[in-house]
């Protein structure tokens, strides 16, 4: 059982870990980046060497989500570039970042990844996506060497579209 089911179980009936970003950024990834998380609650994941199906079900919070750290892997040693290879495919980056902000001031990112079968360009896309939060620059401290992100992956599923097209030819007849 992960820790995160742990805490759900001492919560009243109808509380769940549903966190905001805000949440995930403040709360849990800052904690994680200047070591002051004393109950460490999610695992950490190298997203290099997992696939997302792969992803341990400690990380799993309920039938679709999974949270976990991961360190941002560079491509190149002296570049900024992001490594998001995996065995079977690669996670590509899509849409623009979007700003998390605590109290008016901006403290991290949050960045949406698709998972895609085989090799760039002629990668097929799938029904795993994945949002990748990470701290502003200045709130990050510069003295760790290591890039930590906290990751909220989930995957989609397409009964919900074919419910809703078999609600409508009812609804039609």
């Amino acid at each position: 059982m992960s820790n995160i089911r742990l805490v759900e179980a001492k919560l009243p009936t109808g509380f769940r870990f549903h966190p905001r970003d805000e949440e995930l950024v403040c709360d849990y990834l800052m904690r994680k980046v200047a070591l002051t998380d004393t109950f460490q609650l999610m695992i950490e994941v190298d997203l290099n060497k997992c696939e997302p199906w792969d992803i341990p079900e400690t990380a799993r919070v309920n039938s679709k989500e999974w949270y976990f750290y991961s360190q941002r892997d560079r491509k190149y040693a002296t570049g900024l570039r992001t490594n998001r290879a995996t065995t079977s495919g690669y996670w590509k980056a899509t849409g623009k970042d979007k700003a998390v902000h605590s109290k008016g001031t901006i403290v991290g990112m949050r960045k949406t990844l698709v998972f895609y079968h085989g090799r760039a360009p002629s990668g097929t896309k799938s029904d795993w996506v994945m949002h990748e939060f990470r701290l502003q620059p200045t709130f990050s401290v510069s003295t760790f060497k290591e890039d930590w992100v906290l990751c909220r992956m989930l995957h989609k599923t397409k009964e919900i579209g074919k419910n809703l097209v078999a609600w409508k030819a009812v609804m039609m007849t």
